[in-house]
């Protein structure tokens, strides 16, 4: 483009164009100066680890000038630039973040929590409640697993197309304007061979969404270069079946020298041009892009650069390209006048020095802030130490921890609590006044800090599920058996009509009404947006879920069968898990998954991995139905909070009979609460989901030979049993079985540590506590298989009868 078509293009006077220039160079400046100075503080020991966007910083200039208020980013951890482009950072926050400041005030991205590099900006009020989110210009928080912030970039993008066609959701202010927003996703090139970027890339393909996808291509992973990431070097070559055209459906695709300003800026607008109005996907790769300082603090590009490479990249540095540009534009106006950006170098040298200085002073700043709250909370811990050393007859050794303390030029929360706790060591066979007040410090201090970590893992708002009260449900006078699945239909029938904002997708949900036909005829009643089928693709129907749920959607997506789940684990893990904790707060994605397992048949099909999914998700409720009634209830409580939550109905129990409520959209299933579904006085046997029936049919067994077993359904895993009400079966029975169909130490483990341990439910134990799980290994293919793997009605009764045979062998005599 000539340097006329610019102006022309831009529709702005040259003034105004030169302004906006300059204040683009300024802000790639100031960038790379915090890129610069930040590396040297994690060499100096200020700061842990440090990953910048040196060589990234021009084409993220150009994005940020297409990017709208409403619009979403999903991003890399190395758009610094465009965060500082569209005012959602400075680098006094940039240096914060790379101290770890715990303020969310001051470190707005995550409160210290994440690494630096991982940008987020708020969606949500100190309530919980959403902000206007087409008022402001929106990033997701990033995540450091590469490629997972793709399956999240899907739903953003998705939620715009929901907005725009479904009439009911038309007028929603606060999270669309008639779905006129572009999610904008960026990636290095090397993560681009991550199966969840193909994966995304397909569903947008298919699902055809404003989605601008754009490659920072430096032709290196790490230093792994690119022959040996993707097939001809070229992501963009190889994605050439996407690129849309007459007859299909697809992409555009749009290649752009990542070091070329003007270029660019053109690309971006014409990226976001064609996504805002006709939702056709993009993918723009940036392309000869450099990264100065290497990939990370962990080491140096020299080591598997050669020289001309290094040479190459200091020529074609993306700053030095746009300095050059800057110094050569020359327009000659109409009447003959020459226009220049500047009249000599020594502006842009100006510009520079400000720069430098300008980052300097936000580092300092940024680290006096941190430095001096640490010092403030460490002067009350010396005065504390010093008071007990003057009585205690330990006073050397204390004296020694105080001063050791005190000699910490730049002291952190650990070097004080180290000295407290050690010192309190030394006193633990003396009392006196200042002693109490040097424990209640502690108590006090290492409370309030762990605050600071552990605050947000679920909502601590008044949309908690928590704090949902229970509704049972109603029943006719005249008895309505049905099949579980009705329940199920005719429940989610209520929930689409009550809650317009509600959508349910996932493989086969749509026009069959899934496998199971717990949604039959429900796309005909709703619309194909509104319960959809989509691919086989379970990282990215998670992906929708988060995306959509962080728009302000109410989405439920299902996983066909329970073992599917260990696909999109990573991103359930990673992303959805903690994003109310790695946001301090500021971000939600109410997603509910739906799926169904245990007791089908064969190793990938009647697995319950529950201990694995159990450990990798805290912050999901985790949550496990015995029938369909209490699935139909927990969906229900779920759609009145605003939190996350994995359903696992029982695969087996849809063609079971249960009674009809006929208060279906309403009653709801109490999240975290056991129920007792027989009373017994011998043993308490908890379980829960399709188990449950095998323990029951194992009680009618138990009651023939004189032992009454009080059965209690856990209902919820995460969380398990807030009342404590298990340890007051315990209270009355003495003993304790857990019976489960997972692996030897998995979820079972999981259930004695919350019941002997969180409960202390051990003072009342008079026997050794056992389990009763599935066998090591995946179950078998067959109903023998099944019966050799997993707990049967004659191993629970053995189990318990072994159990009572200790305590009275008498009455109990051996089986075997």
């Amino acid at each position: 483009m000539t340097n006329t078509a610019t102006l022309q293009k831009q529709n702005i006077s040259f003034e105004d164009f030169k302004k906006e220039v300059l204040h683009d160079y300024k802000i790639a400046r100031i960038s790379r100066e915090c890129s610069l100075l930040g590396r040297r503080e994690v060499l100096t020991g200020k700061a842990k680890f440090g990953i910048f966007g040196d060589g990234k910083e021009v084409p993220q200039l150009a994005l940020a000038k297409a990017f709208k208020d409403g619009d979403f980013r999903s991003g890399y951890y190395r758009d610094q630039t465009f965060m500082m482009s569209i005012g959602e950072l400075n680098a006094q926050q940039f240096f914060a973040g790379l101290y770890a400041h715990t303020d969310i005030e001051v470190e707005p991205m995550s409160a210290g929590r994440q690494m630096g590099g991982h940008f987020a900006t708020h969606s949500l009020h100190e309530d919980g409640s959403w902000k206007n989110l087409t008022q402001q210009k929106n990033s997701s928080s990033d995540i450091s697993p590469t490629a997972a912030q793709m399956p999240r970039l899907l739903g953003l993008a998705q939620a715009s197309k929901i907005y725009r066609n479904v009439p009911i959701l038309k007028n929603s202010p606060n999270f669309s304007n008639n779905g006129n927003e572009v999610a904008w996703g960026t990636i290095g090139n090397a993560s681009t061979s991550e199966g969840v970027f193909f994966e995304t890339i397909n569903a947008a393909g298919v699902l055809q969404v404003p989605m601008v996808m754009s490659v920072w291509d430096d032709e290196y992973g790490i230093s792994v270069h690119a022959k040996h990431q993707t097939t001809k070097e070229n992501i963009s070559e190889i994605l050439k079946g996407f690129q849309r055209d007459e007859h299909h459906d697809g992409y555009e695709i749009l290649i752009v020298n990542g070091w070329d300003y003007v270029q660019l800026v053109e690309v971006y607008q014409k990226a976001g041009e064609i996504a805002r109005t006709t939702h056709v996907p993009v993918l723009i790769h940036v392309k000869e892009l450099t990264q100065p300082q290497g990939h990370s603090t962990s080491g140096s590009h020299e080591r598997y650069k050669d020289l001309e490479r290094l040479q190459w990249e200091k020529e074609f540095d993306c700053i030095v390209k746009m300095r050059e540009w800057i110094l050569n534009f020359e327009l000659k106006t109409p009447d003959g006048e020459l226009l220049k950006f500047i009249d000599s170098e020594e502006e842009l040298i100006l510009i520079d020095r400000d720069a430098k200085k300008e980052v300097a002073n936000a580092k300092r700043v940024a680290w006096n802030n941190c430095l001096n709250e640490i010092k403030a909370e460490r002067k009350n811990a010396l005065q504390l130490l010093n008071n007990v050393a003057q009585i205690s007859s330990n006073k050397t050794f204390i004296l020694k921890y105080k001063n050791d303390l005190s000699d910490i030029v730049e002291p952190i929360r650990k070097d004080i609590l180290v000295a407290l706790r050690k010192s309190l060591r030394l006193l633990k066979d003396e009392e006196f006044t200042a002693k109490i007040e040097l424990q209640q410090f502690i108590k006090s201090y290492s409370s309030t800090i762990q605050e600071k970590y552990s605050s947000h893992l679920t909502s601590e708002t008044a949309l908690s599920v928590l704090k949902i009260q229970p509704e049972l449900p109603n029943y006719s006078q005249e008895k309505n058996l049905v099949d579980g699945r009705i329940i199920m239909r005719d429940n989610f029938e209520v929930l689409l009509k009550k809650h317009p904002e509600l959508l349910i997708f996932g493989e086969d949900a749509g026009f069959i009404g899934d496998v199971n036909q717990g949604l039959e005829g429900l796309q005909a009643k709703f619309g194909e947006l509104r319960v959809s089928d989509t691919g086989i693709r379970e990282a990215t129907i998670i992906g929708q879920g988060i995306g959509m749920a962080m728009r302000g959607l109410r989405p439920i997506a299902e996983i066909q069968y329970l073992d599917y789940l260990l696909y999109a684990l990573q991103i359930m893990s990673d992303d959805l898990a903690t994003l109310l904790y790695r946001t301090h707060g500021k971000q939600k994605a109410p997603l509910i998954i739906r799926t169904r397992g245990h007791r089908l048949e064969g190793i990938w099909h009647a697995g319950s991995p529950m201990g694995g999914i159990i450990n990798n998700v805290r912050g999901i409720h985790v949550l496990v139905p015995r029938n369909m009634t209490k699935a139909a209830g927990f969906y229900n409580t779920l759609l009145e909070g605003d939190e996350p939550a994995l359903v696992i109905e029982c695969l087996n129990g849809y063609r079971l009979k249960e009674e009809m409520p006929v208060n279906l959209g309403s009653y709801k299933t109490q999240i975290g609460v056991v129920e007792t579904i027989q009373k017994g006085e011998d043993m308490t046997v908890i379980s829960y989901g399709s188990t449950l029936r095998i323990v029951e049919e194992a009680a009618r067994d138990l009651a023939h030979v004189g032992i009454q077993i009080e059965i209690i359904d856990a209902q919820s895993l995460l969380p398990f049993d807030v009342n404590h009400e298990t340890v007051k079966s315990l209270a009355k029975t003495n003993r304790l079985l857990v019976v489960d169909e997972d692996v030897p130490g998995g979820a079972s483990a999981y259930l004695l540590q919350e019941i002997l341990e969180n409960q202390n439910g051990y003072q009342h134990l008079d026997s050794k506590p056992a389990t009763l799980t599935a066998k090591a290994h995946r179950p078998a293919y067959g109903t023998d298989g099944d019966y050799f793997s997993k707990p049967s009605a004659e191993d629970v009764f053995e189990k318990v009868y072994e159990m009572m045979n200790e305590v009275d062998p008498q009455k109990f005599k051996s089986l075997f």
